[in-house]
């Protein structure tokens, strides 16, 4: 009798894990023990910093950042996590920023600088209103999850430990902040705060149209030495994850599974402008031109020394073994 390997996973608790998570999909010859409690930057930080996890949801950006850098890392083409990033862009309502042109020279906060959101809004800024990322003072809440030394040109200010990012932007002692998540201000309807964007959602509408991006902010890391020793592990993974969402976008089409009046309008919208499958893994076409978009961003704004290529990014899933073949541990 086969002996299944024994790995674990670290990532968020999402819809399209659950079958994953449940067990209804178990990958080939893999048993995962599965860890969705943290937040994003405590997972990140103990896979990248700590390599604590055999398999982990990771950032984008942090995990470019490492791969340029030649740390050991690897990855497959599994994206849990996308989002637009027009919408978290917040100010402080008596700065005076109206527009994003009005940033320029400013005080801006983010929660560290090589946050996968942040580079797609500090990419976006620059590349669609014409605002670049030097010609603003930054002030980071928390340390990086690689080590990370600021280019020539890059104003960037490591804040106190007593001191917080969203506090600060309610005082005005920032203008402006760029962050992954919707702020407590925004949520409690803080006067003080704003979005730069009052239509963010025409904005990422829009945005989409022209480039046709979906802003790709995970990936799947991996740690190389279990790919060395099994080189099927990450194909069937790949597939496991497959199926996994297959499930999951099969089950929400049901608008009763969800607590909101008119869920079935904003599934019917997402297809209407995103297409059948936004969510979709691997390195297709439209994949590629978000993840090369981002590794642009990343090397203009100083977070890697050189341009890494997806293939040194992603592993090549065709030399792993298919899946229903036996494996030995």
């Amino acid at each position: 009798m086969t002996k299944k390997l024994e790995l674990t996973l670290a990532c968020g608790d999402y819809e399209i894990v659950r079958a994953l998570k449940e067990g209804t999909v178990k990958p080939d010859g893999i048993d995962l023990t599965i860890l969705t409690e943290m937040d994003s930057t405590t997972r990140h930080w103990r896979f990248l910093r700590n390599r604590e996890f055999d398999v982990a949801e990771v950032s984008l950006s942090s995990y470019m950042a490492a791969k340029a850098r030649n740390l050991p890392f690897a990855a497959i083409p599994v994206f849990l996590h996308r989002r637009f990033r027009h919408g978290f862009i917040f100010t402080n309502t008596a700065s005076g920023i109206r527009e994003p042109k009005d940033l320029i020279g400013r005080k801006v906060g983010v929660k560290n600088y090589l946050v996968t959101a942040t580079l797609w809004q500090r990419g976006l800024l620059e590349s669609e209103y014409g605002v670049p990322h030097t010609s603003m003072d930054w002030y980071a809440e928390l340390d990086e999850d690689v080590d990370f030394t600021p280019p020539a040109g890059l104003r960037l200010h490591r804040l106190p430990d007593d001191k917080s990012v969203e506090q600060m932007l309610v005082d005005g002692e920032i203008d402006a902040l760029l962050h992954p998540d919707l702020i407590e201000p925004i949520l409690r309807k803080d006067p003080r705060v704003g979005r730069l964007f009052s239509d963010y959602k025409r904005e990422e509408i829009d945005y989409f149209a022209r480039t046709g991006i979906f802003p790709i902010m995970h990936v799947l890391g991996i740690r190389p030495e279990i790919v060395e020793r099994h080189p099927w592990v990450p194909i069937n993974l790949y597939q496991a994850f497959t199926e996994a969402k297959r499930i999951a976008m099969e089950r929400m089409e049901n608008p009763r599974i969800v607590p909101l009046a008119w869920y079935r309008e904003a599934w019917e919208e997402q297809q209407a402008i995103l297409g059948d499958d936004p969510w979709a893994y691997g390195l297709g076409n439209q994949n590629r031109k978000t993840l090369e978009t981002a590794v642009g961003y990343a090397l203009e704004q100083g977070l890697i020394g050189r341009k890494v290529e997806l293939s040194e990014l992603f592993l090549d899933l065709s030399q792993g073994r298919k899946r229903g073949e036996k494996h030995r541990v």
